[in-house]
């Protein structure tokens, strides 16, 4: 897998994504469900209320029971990325900001999505406000996905939108919902939006972005950090580096189970390393939905 710092050399999002996709990929076959279809994968007994066109007769002449022929057929599902694009996302470690690392990975799991046929669609929330992009499953859609990604520009806080419901009902296609975040807050509004949006009873998968430097309380000699949001200062005292480090592993600890209770699945990815783990995280959840 290409390292984020040579990504950031790669100014085609597109180009990008087909990189980081057919690197991992490298032979990569469309998931697949067993149901009917024209390739034979098993036979089962026959159930009272089986499509009796995949009766399989030469069996049934052989045995004297009636057998359903099963096979592998493509299934697609509904993809929508939430991208939070509030100001801490400009977070930066080295070079590489929050936001470029969502940006590559929303790129990548699209690209990989629309691979599969599924239909993606891109929300934004950012300073209480959501841009909003439709799901579809054609290529031209995807293409759009890809130029308001490189349009996304941090700011505010995060906010949760008053009216947003109504963009993840209504449908009874299979949905997975993937929140790319920083997890940020200050009221728990993020918390708020992962309650809705877990009552809708769609799979969900968070994606938790952290520095290398947050991670470990290493930033390179500065003694002040600002609060990208609030503009609060602290004094930084590596001294105390592994209280820090106890108190993180806590805090995300407390993350991970809130999000289990709400049968969220939530992954934390460090920007300093490849995109590959949120690959696979992906495709789990993906074949869950």
């Amino acid at each position: 897998m290409l390292d984020p710092k040579v990504l950031m050399t790669i100014k085609d999002l597109p180009l990008l994504a087909k990189t980081v996709v057919d690197g991992f990929l490298n032979g990569f076959n469309k998931s697949t469900v067993k149901g009917p279809g024209l390739e034979f994968s098993q036979y089962r007994s026959y159930q009272p209320g089986d499509d009796l066109r995949w009766l399989d007769w030469r069996m049934f002449a052989r045995s004297d029971r009636y057998y359903i022929r099963e096979s592998e057929v493509e299934t697609s599902i509904s993809v929508r990325f939430l991208v939070d694009a509030s100001a801490s996302m400009n977070h930066d470690d080295n070079g590489i900001k929050k936001i470029d690392y969502a940006r590559f990975l929303t790129a990548s799991l699209a690209y990989l999505a629309n691979l599969q046929g599924d239909a993606v669609g891109l929300y934004v929330f950012q300073d209480g406000g959501l841009f909003s992009l439709a799901s579809k499953p054609d290529p031209q859609h995807l293409k759009r996905l890809y130029y308001q990604l490189t349009q996304i520009e941090p700011a505010g806080t995060f906010t949760k939108p008053v009216h947003y419901k109504e963009l993840f009902t209504g449908s009874n296609r299979k949905e997975l919902l993937v929140f790319i975040t920083d997890m940020y807050q200050t009221n728990g509004e993020i918390s708020k939006l992962l309650d809705s949006l877990a009552a809708l009873k769609h799979e969900v998968i968070v994606f938790q972005l952290m520095g290398k430097n947050e991670l470990e309380l290493d930033f390179k000699g500065f003694s002040t950090l600002e609060d990208l949001e609030t503009g609060e200062t602290i004094q930084v005292n590596t001294e105390l580096a592994k209280t820090y480090k106890e108190n993180l592993q806590q805090h995300l600890a407390t993350i991970r189970m809130e999000l289990l209770g709400k049968h969220i699945v939530h992954q934390l990815l460090n920007t300093a390393e490849p995109l590959d783990k949120a690959l696979r995280d992906f495709l789990v959840a993906r074949n869950k939905s």
